[in-house]
């Protein structure tokens, strides 16, 4: 291995002295720990315990001399910014950056070991701009992009005080029923692992101590997202080889790319909580992925191991957490009322104690804190910040069907009906703790914004069934602007049934009654149960809440001034029923692979199993055509892959359509046998490309042993001999295939 900018490259070299990378692992922490270790050998017991305790001011009910002696007296570690667990749809204060560094001047000059304190907050997708939703960006395809997008919320957040987000959540989830899958990257392993490298060196940059960093942090580690049913905090099952093959790789991704932190989960996996688990937080998360960084608990987790059944009581939960790896208590106060005398009982070593204060530290001085503890303001761009959020937005969007009607014209006589016509707040979506509905444009103004001699009819959803008939008949067309509330997703939020509300689907019927063209753009943070809703609209445009440019990059779409080049991220079931349905399943022994549209009438028989809408699926306003895929060589020795040599697969993509486009080529792959049965598809590349009317471009990919191998049970990397089928195309039910040999 060597050190090369702050980077540790691993690599293999074997006996004929070839080698090949195996990983590269970002920022490092453990380069901090001398320093980290003199100043933990002038610390108290006590002091010590503070830094592995993190307050919310609002605990101390607006007491602040209690709260700055309890800071004074080296209790407090870290300061979250929020005033519930829920914070993510509860109103909360305003940033005070002002009181922060009032705070913060007593730990670093009043307290005996001047130790900085870290501020957190759940900047999740924007702080005063919003970007679309994790779920949203996804569809993107568009990794450079989010990256710049994440690096703007950084400038925002580091200018009222933030130095540390609760971001990336990089949950897969199988389930849209749960409120939180619309803060992650969606069903699938390998583009959670792309997102989650895009958001932390948006966040962190290659540098934690520049003035427009921030520490990311990983969450929620490990499994939150197969929460039974859908319901939040729930027990989730699952077995040890789609641990590691599906809900690993994102955070694999996200320690590589030098993630800072790292978050537990409030949820068991069979039968043992997270919080409490050694396997979890010390054997896979440091002795298998690296990490070096530090392990906050979610808020209050500690303390329900006792709940769950784990543990006595709070100095039982206390000792459990700690000794499995979990470094900073939020919120709950159990170590800082029961470590220390855990300690001096001997039922807790001082030197566990200690590992944790210097993960904590190194993370500290990485960071700069004790050199630059102070926040102050960046200098940034506002108006460069709301440019990329609506490029963001805009190809977050997905045209998931049109019948001709879109691009709409300018001088048309246009119907825009709706609950979402003037909504503001929802189009932000849930975790916007700091984004401003009122400095958010509503789809109305939009829309109006793009007419040049044509007309806009319109009624919200109070006056539709008084009003909407005069509507449709002096219109060309009718958008129906249609969606859910942000207050049906995030945190405690799940719902049992996807559907549109009935209003909405009462609406849906009576637009499609009266003839008209009729347009459905859906602002919804999760993807929706669709069918008997797409069959009654000519085209459907899939906006999500897509942050503080929703409405203009939506108006933007239909007005044909951006074509649309988002793909779903996640599969679209026709009813809820259908849940859980995604598109990396193993084959079923029988000929009922209702995915791929395999006898679905046997998966059930009263209604078809097929998605709605596949993963990776998107149209545009032109068409693209794809020639069969090649490879340079069709046979790889096995011991030449693991050296370094690989496949080079390539296709020709051409637009034949009117307007130049982007296209997302997907790669997928099907390791045809081997020892573990494996998915039928497995996305292992992407590349989203700009295409001009008339031209063609080819896309390469390189597949090597990064791509070919998967884990086994006990967390190993494997690679087998064997035929492969390589899929190259749209989305993933594409048929576009080469077989290539690993000998």
């Amino acid at each position: 291995m060597f050190l090369l900018k702050n980077h540790l490259i691993y690599f293999i070299i074997n006996k004929d002295n070839y080698f090949f990378i195996l990983e590269v692992v970002g920022i490092m922490y453990k380069q901090f720990e001398e320093r980290a270790e003199k100043i933990i050998s002038q610390m108290t017991l006590k002091e010590k315990v503070g830094q592995l305790n993190q307050i919310t001011i609002t605990s101390f009910k607006n007491d602040f001399d209690s709260l700055k002696s309890f800071i004074r007296e080296g209790n407090v570690g870290s300061i979250i910014l929020a005033s519930s667990a829920t914070a993510g749809n509860d109103p909360q204060g305003h940033v005070n950056m002002e009181f922060y560094n009032e705070l913060q001047k007593i730990a670093v000059e009043e307290s005996r070991m001047k130790i900085p304190m870290i501020y957190g907050r759940d900047v999740i997708h924007g702080h005063r701009t919003v970007y679309p939703l994790p779920l949203a960006s996804a569809a993107a395809f568009n990794d450079s992009l989010v990256e710049k997008c994440y690096h703007n919320i950084a400038e925002e957040a580091v200018s009222d005080g933030i130095r540390w987000t609760f971001s990336p959540m990089l949950d897969l989830c199988h389930d849209p029923r749960w409120g939180r899958m619309v803060e992650g990257p969606g069903e699938d392993p390998y583009v959670g692992a792309r997102v989650a490298e895009a958001c932390v060196k948006g966040f962190q940059g290659d540098d934690l101590t520049a003035k427009d960093s921030i520490v990311a942090c990983a969450k929620h580690y490990l499994g939150y997202g197969a929460s039974e049913g859908g319901r939040d905090y729930f027990r989730t099952e699952i077995s040890d080889t789609t641990l590691y093959n599906t809900i690993v790789p994102a955070f694999r991704a996200a320690v590589k790319a030098g993630v800072g932190t790292v978050m537990s989960s409030f949820n068991d996996i069979n039968g043992t909580p997270v919080t409490g688990s050694k396997k979890y937080l010390s054997d896979i998360l440091r002795d298998k992925l690296k990490f070096e960084g530090f392990v906050v608990s979610d808020w209050a987790a500690v303390e329900q191991l006792a709940r769950q059944g784990y543990a006595e009581d709070r100095a039982d939960c206390t000792k459990k957490a700690l000794e499995a790896g979990l470094d900073l208590d939020m919120c709950d106060k159990c170590y800082i009322e029961n470590l220390e005398k855990l300690v001096l009982d001997g039922k807790v070593s001082e030197s566990t104690v200690d590992l944790a204060v210097k993960r904590i530290l190194c993370v500290k001085l990485a960071m700069g804190l004790f050199d630059r503890p102070y926040g102050e303001k960046v200098d940034y761009d506002r108006a460069e910040h709301l440019a990329d959020a609506k490029a963001l937005a805009a190809e977050s969007m997905v045209l998931l069907k049109n019948n001709g009607v879109l691009p709409l014209k300018k001088d048309a006589n246009i119907g825009l009906v709706g609950p979402f016509v003037t909504e503001r707040r929802s189009l932000l979506g849930t975790w916007t703790l700091d984004g401003s509905a009122d400095e958010t444009p509503n789809f109305l103004e939009a829309m109006k914004s793009k007419l040049r001699g044509g007309k806009l009819f319109c009624r919200d959803l109070s006056g539709i069934f008084d009003n909407s008939s005069t509507i449709n008949y002096k219109s060309d067309v009718v958008v129906l602007a249609l969606g859910e509330s942000y207050l049906t997703t995030g945190e405690a939020y799940s719902v049992s049934d996807i559907s549109l509300s009935k209003d909405q689907l009462e609406l849906v019927d009576k637009m499609h009654s009266m003839g008209k063209k009729t347009v459905g753009v859906i602002f919804s943070a999760r993807p929706m149960a669709l069918e008997g809703v797409a069959d009654k609209l000519d085209a459907i445009v899939y906006a999500w809440h897509s942050g503080s440019e929703t409405a203009n990059a939506a108006a933007d779409i239909l007005f044909g001034d951006t074509v649309p080049s988002g793909k779903t991220a996640v599969t679209f079931p026709r009813k809820t029923g259908h849940i859980p349905l995604y598109y990396n399943i193993t084959a079923s022994g029988r000929p009922v692979d209702g995915y791929y549209g395999v006898n679905p009438q046997n998966n059930y028989v009263d209604s078809v199993a097929t998605p709605m809408y596949p993963f990776g699926y998107g149209l545009s306003y032109t068409s693209f055509e794809y020639s069969a895929p090649k490879c340079d060589t069709t046979e790889i020795e096995y011991n030449d892959l693991l050296n370094g040599k690989s496949f080079t697969v390539s296709v020709d993509v051409a637009n034949v359509g009117d307007y130049d486009g982007k296209e997302t080529v997907q790669l997928y792959i099907r390791d045809k046998v081997a020892s573990i049965m494996r998915p039928i598809r497995e996305l292992k590349g992407y590349e989203k490309v700009l295409i001009e009317k008339g031209t063609t471009k080819t896309v390469s990919f390189s597949v090597g042993a990064e791509s070919l191998g998967f884990y086994n049970e006990n967390g190993d990397y494997v690679i087998e001999k064997g035929e492969f089928e390589i899929f190259v195309g749209a989305n993933c039910l594409t048929e576009n295939k080469i077989t290539v040999r690993v000998k």
